[in-house]
């Protein structure tokens, strides 16, 4: 039975129907119950009235349960046979009509009958669709309660004229002035002033992170300390909020494989289902038993072979599995894909901006004698400052957070291809790479030893001269993120083969892969060639996943088996990727992977027992075993056994969430376990561009 949840007013009204609807089953089929068999033979009630009235009694009670609670089925099999369609509404209907026709006919014979039966499978289905419909809801409700989060109102600046407006009435390109402790009511671009702002509720980053001008923000965070004024660049639905609920509601509408096989299934267990109890009544009636035990025989068959636990197995466990993926950053696109990603043999990253940084950051200053770390950073900084450069900008980055004074230099020239040089303090500097102190007649051979080692191990060497003489070397390099060996691992702890796509030049690109503990290591690949390497891998039927966080990288990602899309992708990268990590952190590809695959066995475990259980439990509802044992399963038993195999599937998939323990929370940051030559300590992950390396300067 599918119903549409995108619409949340619709998905609320369909639940709380749904419970309605359960909830007076309950209530009459208690009545029923006390009036049955069930009640006075086993429960050991006393029975109250005659056999007739008994009877009375439970048609009445049981009518409504029938053709008021049950017609969810009932009518949703009238429709899909109207479209030649079996499915599991037609099971479900055909299992309670067979019990309460077949009570009414044995009410006409005056003997005991099994309204109980009906009413009971009415009721305990009721309630197994109930849960699913609960389940699948719970994640897209609390969604749009983050989504809710945004304020009603806001500060919109027109024609220099500030004013407060309906958030509903901004539109893109509108002013917005936020103060200490607002909420930020759409996406934008900070235009103006400087601000930290609480990303939590989008990223799962526990710390406030840093905003000036040009930064992007993302609509429902807090801003924290200081007042700026952005450009609204994505409203409503648009915004990062909306598409999170879009695409969580999308994957949990959507059927997965399995459950595509579960509903062809249910076509065929229609016929068996009937096909059962006519056997089964044709058997016993031939073996001169009664009619109404053949009768019996015959609605156990077929009340039994209801499989709601069938139609229940994997939408459960896409609902709780999609669910946990949310509230942890990790959003599934569909539920095809949480089965593709069990099928994984191999994992491609991009290098830069997905296991690195993305930026250079200074790793080493290594300066001649009489010459101290401090004095060379100082002076190069200086002149750095002025260039456009981004190694430039690491090195002024790192003489900031030295706390050094630069000086403005008198003259400044930038050489392409070279460096620069520039006169500041009466000093005459060279900064560049080795061909640009050589040019100058200067040697470097006592620097180049080192100089060979730093870029051994992936570093960018920039050469020092001052007054005609080689003072030292500044190196940087695009570092790792923290967690980026520890993600490498846990990915091969997986089974997974690994490998790194970068545009990135031979020797940096295998520093980095060695870094990382990843042998597979493509090199200078250009952006366009990128998903041809994943054809490559490809080859001979190995399921690929791409991870990638650029506009570059859209083709590798729409190439895969798998595109994951890292947290700091663009929106071109991110529409084209199957799974989006709202981080821009290595572990949560590894967590993905993890929570698909026990998504995917819950899915599995949840499809192969209600598959046995059925084969098993009709031949014992057909009284195989009642001419050596004596044994009768009565219709009222074939429905509460039928109604454990629901509950049992629904348990297992909700033990999902034994999985969610072992993903990694917002606050967690696992330590890179780095070889000996990486740097002791590796500067914070940050938002990083979507260029591939940067210009050398360096080739000694």
């Amino acid at each position: 039975m599918d119903h549409d949840m995108s619409d949340p007013a619709m998905a609320a009204a369909l639940e709380h129907d749904m419970r309605d609807r359960f909830l007076v089953a309950v209530a009459l089929t208690v009545v029923v119950i006390v009036f049955s068999p069930l009640g006075y033979d086993t429960l050991r009630l006393r029975p109250v009235g005659s056999l007739n009235v008994r009877n009375v009694i439970a048609l009445v009670a049981s009518t409504p349960v029938v053709f008021y609670c049950g017609w969810v089925f009932i009518g949703g099999a009238y429709t899909s046979l109207r479209n030649r369609v079996l499915n599991m509404s037609v099971l479900v209907a055909t299992g309670v009509l067979a019990a309460w026709v077949g009570s009414v006919a044995l009410m006409a014979a005056g003997e005991d009958t099994f309204f109980d039966a009906a009413a009971m499978l009415v009721a305990f289905v009721l309630f197994g669709h109930w849960m699913e419909m609960k389940s699948r809801r719970g994640t897209s409700d609390s969604l749009r309660a983050l989504f809710d989060i945004v304020p009603p109102t806001a500060r919109v600046i027109r024609a220099g004229q500030e004013t407060e407006l309906p958030t509903a009435e901004i539109v893109v390109g509108d002013l917005v002035r936020l103060l200490p402790g607002d909420r930020v009511p759409v996406d934008g671009v900070v235009t103006s002033g400087a601000s930290s702002v609480d990303e939590s509720l989008i990223t799962g980053e526990s710390l406030p992170v840093e905003k000036t001008v040009n930064d992007p923000v993302v609509g429902g965070s807090i801003n924290r300390t200081g007042s700026f004024t952005l450009r609204a660049t994505k409203i409503g639905a648009d915004t990062a909020l909306g598409q999170i609920i879009d695409l969580v509601q999308r994957a949990q509408n959507s059927k997965a494989p399995g459950q595509r096989l579960a509903d062809r299934a249910a076509g065929v267990l229609v016929v068996v289902a009937v096909s059962a109890g006519v056997v089964t009544f044709g058997v016993w009636l031939s073996l001169d038993s009664s009619f109404i035990r053949s009768l019996t025989f015959a609605v156990s068959a077929v009340v039994i072979a209801c499989p709601d636990a069938l139609g229940l197995a994997t939408p459960t466990a896409v609902a709780v599995g999609t669910g946990i993926g949310a509230r942890h950053g990790v959003l599934i696109k569909d539920a095809a894909t949480l089965e593709g990603i069990g099928a994984l043999d191999i994992v491609a990253l991009d290098k830069t901006g997905t296991l690195t940084v993305g930026e250079p950051t200074v790793t080493d200053i290594r300066s001649v004698a009489g010459v101290t770390e401090d004095d060379l950073l100082r002076l190069v900084a200086s002149v750095e400052r002025n260039s456009e450069h981004p190694l430039a900008g690491a090195i002024v980055k790192a003489a900031e957070q030295r706390s050094l004074e630069l000086g403005e230099p008198v003259r400044f020239e930038a050489i392409a291809g070279l460096g620069l040089t520039a006169r500041i303090e009466d000093h005459e500097l060279a900064v560049g790479n080795a061909r640009l102190l050589e040019q100058a007649g200067l040697s470097v051979d006592g620097l180049r030893p080192q100089a060979g080692d730093l870029a051994a191990e992936g570093k960018t060497v920039t050469y020092v001269a001052v007054d005609d003489r080689p003072v030292g070397l500044v190196a940087a390099a695009d570092l790792p993120r923290p967690t980026a060996r520890a993600a490498i691992t846990r990915l091969k702890e997986l089974g997974l083969n690994v490998a790194m796509i970068s545009g990135d030049n031979q020797r940096t690109a295998e520093a980095v892969g060695r870094l990382l503990g990843i042998e597979q290591v493509f090199a200078e690949v250009l952006p366009e060639d990128k998903a041809e390497h994943i054809r490559g891998l490809q080859a001979g039927g190995i399921r690929v996943a791409m991870v990638g966080d650029g506009i570059n990288d859209a083709p590798a990602l729409a190439q895969s088996d798998i595109g994951i899309a890292i947290g700091a992708g663009t929106d071109v990268a991110v529409e084209t990727a199957k799974v989006v990590l709202m981080r821009s952190e290595p572990l949560d590809i590894a967590a993905a992977i993890g929570l698909s695959r026990a998504t995917l066995t819950k899915m599995k475990q949840n499809l192969a027992w209600a598959s046995v259980y059925n084969l098993l439990a009709i031949p014992v509802a057909a009284g195989v075993l009642y001419p050596a044992t004596g044994f009768v399963l009565g219709p009222q038993w074939s429905a509460l056994l039928m109604s454990a195999s629901s509950i049992i599937v629904a348990t297992n998939a909700v033990a999902l969430k034994k999985v969610e323990s072992r993903l990694p929370g917002p606050r967690e940051s696992e330590p890179s376990r780095l070889p000996p030559e990486a740097p002791a300590t590796l500067p914070p992950a940050t938002r990083a561009p979507t260029h591939e390396g940067w210009p050398s300067r360096s080739q000694p």
